[in-house]
């Protein structure tokens, strides 16, 4: 399919600029961004902008583990909409799905922003009509953040925040404890771990590479891989050596979140890089598993919502938007997934050990040292999934 011609600019966008926009949102900065629009969030549940009654259905695609059946039904308690909830488990299951029908099939997706340019590039989403969106029920920073990251692009807006989540250190605090400061992605591949590592593949060689980055042995800047294909291969060259020497840590590959908990659940796993919500999971089943932001910072990224070009439900897409956008549904998102929501004045409606599991996971500097994933164009994608690919094979 011929490129959108749009997609230029954005693609040579340097990932320094995209880690200065990003840098902004931060936890402390969405809770000053929450203050501030606190009278706005007190308003009470604000669904379409026009304020009028929505009715029929929406078809949502989005995460497993994401959307619970108490958030289907207060949307449409709130709303009169029914909605319809399909799951999948990973970005290029989303694309994938996506290409097949043509951008048809569903109303709403639920992408992650440094993709979102791959699903322009492929005509599979259109511009959000900006209009709709009561932007003020959203905190300020991800709106503006999310902009540099993928969010918009050709001078249109595709994306339309909703959670933001980081991968890190899951790790058995009586078997493999971890202390902040010290913690290390390298702690992953210890000798004492041997058989108990649990990764996924593409985001635990990046892991490695931090890593070696860190020790002065990678050939180029990490970030530099993103931009630049041969040094893509060169970096890759040098951390898959490094992955294939300490495959046998492995215990578990994970791709996604029902492997990611299995690992620790039942396949004797103590140690590994995960998601936050892996972790807040198993927390809440009373393991002993916790979250810990290592020294070379937490894999950060943004999560949100576009509209398939072949969408056949506008209004209550952006009913479903509008509805996401309000405290009281933000906080059923945290409470239920472990991950944090971009509602304005949601963390007012927190749990107690979403609370604790947030402080425990970034103490001290760990918001300020958030390595936020770049744009990932899909020449990239393609040599990160070979390297995978040959990780997995090793």
């Amino acid at each position: 399919m011929t490129k959108v011609p749009e997609t230029t600019s954005l693609e040579r966008r340097s990932s320094a600029e995209t880690q200065r926009a990003a840098k902004g949102f931060t936890r402390r900065l969405l809770l000053q961004g929450a203050a501030a629009a606190a009278g706005v969030a007190s308003a009470g549940p604000f669904i379409l902008r026009e304020g009028r009654a929505a009715s029929g259905s929406v078809k949502i695609f989005s995460w497993a583990g994401y959307i619970s059946p108490d958030m289907l039904a207060d949307f449409e308690k709130k709303t009169g909409i029914k909605a319809t909830l399909t799951e999948y488990g990973t970005n290029d299951e989303l694309l994938n799905q996506l290409k097949a029908t043509g951008g048809a099939g569903f109303d709403i997706i639920h992408p992650t922003v440094d993709r979102v340019p791959n699903y322009v590039e492929f005509e599979l989403v259109q511009p959000l009509d900006e209009s709709k969106v009561t932007w003020d029920g959203c905190l300020k920073s991800a709106v503006e953040g999310s902009a540099a990251m993928g969010g918009v692009v050709g001078g249109k807006r595709f994306f339309a925040p909703a959670d933001w989540g980081t991968e890190a250190i899951a790790y058995d605090q009586g078997k493999a404890p971890l202390t902040y400061g010290t913690a290390s992605y390298g702690d992953l591949w210890k000798p004492e771990h041997a058989g108990k590592v649990t990764v996924r593949g593409h985001s635990g060689l990046i892991g490695i590479g931090l890593w070696l980055e860190g020790q002065g042995k990678l050939p180029h800047p990490i970030r530099e891989q993103f931009k630049d294909e041969a040094k893509a291969r060169a970096n890759f060259d040098a951390i898959l050596q490094v992955a294939a020497a300490h495959k046998k840590a492995i215990g578990q590959f994970w791709s996604n979140e029902n492997e990611a908990q299995g690992a620790f659940r039942t396949n004797g796993c103590v140690i590994g890089q995960t998601w936050d919500s892996t972790a807040v999971a198993l927390r809440k089943e009373g393991l002993p598993v916790r979250f810990l932001a290592p020294k070379e910072g937490a894999l950060a990224w943004m999560e949100g919502f576009a509209i398939p070009k072949k969408a056949a439900n506008l209004e209550q897409a952006y009913a479903w938007i509008n509805w996401f956008y309000t405290p009281q549904a933000g906080a059923l998102y945290t409470n239920h997934s472990g991950i944090s929501s971009t509602a304005v004045g949601a963390e007012a409606h927190l749990s107690d050990l979403n609370k604790q599991f947030f402080a425990d996971a970034y103490p001290g500097d760990a918001l300020q040292k958030l390595w936020w994933w770049p744009i990932q164009e899909a020449w990239y994608v393609s040599i990160r999934n070979e390297y995978q690919d040959r990780f997995l094979a090793a």
